[in-house]
């Protein structure tokens, strides 16, 4: 049997955690993801299953909802959902079982990391990293923005608080352009 060691997308055996001046950058490797995308004719059924999955609403255009298993949204019928690995290392399968045929649904775990940026400064920081007006954005709201050349989601998860989803294996350089934002504002 092989004796593997899980790491972080960054190749780390713990999370890395940046300070710097009054703003925090946080990778958040804990993380089960599936995408939920509906089938034609079925977009219906598709909201009901996210519904039962998040006990919450299927998310409408820039936002996301939820509770342990939250649901951000995607595009036009379609959802990221996301839940603690720890409970959900399984999060496509359980998602399938109840979208059943209605809904395409792909494990995303391993194709995405999360940066969280926190801290008085955030929205300084944010408005150097990506094009979306983060100071319009509430809690509850997200986006897909390019950050340095990368798509990304944006979610806002509270008033100086956000996250970022972008491609794992660029995950070095999504850090390396907050890290560099977080230099200009401190």
């Amino acid at each position: 049997m092989h004796d593997l060691t899980p790491i972080t997308a960054l190749g780390g055996t713990n999370a890395r955690v940046e300070t710097i001046g009054a703003v925090t950058c946080s990778e958040v490797p804990d993380v089960a993801l599936a995408s939920v995308t509906a089938r034609l004719g079925k977009e219906s059924q598709t909201r009901t299953a996210v519904k039962k999955i998040i006990k919450a609403d299927a998310p409408d255009v820039s936002r996301f909802d939820g509770g342990d298993v939250l649901a951000f949204w995607a595009g036009p019928e379609q959802w990221m959902l996301e839940a603690p690995f720890d409970s959900h290392e399984d999060i496509a399968a359980r998602v399938k079982s109840v979208c059943k045929t209605n809904a395409s649904v792909v494990e995303q775990t391993d194709a995405w990391a999360r940066f969280d940026i926190s801290g008085a400064e955030v929205l300084a920081v944010m408005e150097l990293l990506c094009n979306a007006n983060s100071r319009a954005m509430d809690v509850g709201a997200c986006t897909r923005s390019s950050v340095h050349h990368l798509g990304c989601f944006v979610l806002r998860r509270a008033p100086e608080m956000f996250s970022i989803y972008g491609p794992r294996a660029s995950a070095g350089s999504l850090l390396h352009a907050i890290i560099t934002a977080m230099h200009t504002v401190a």
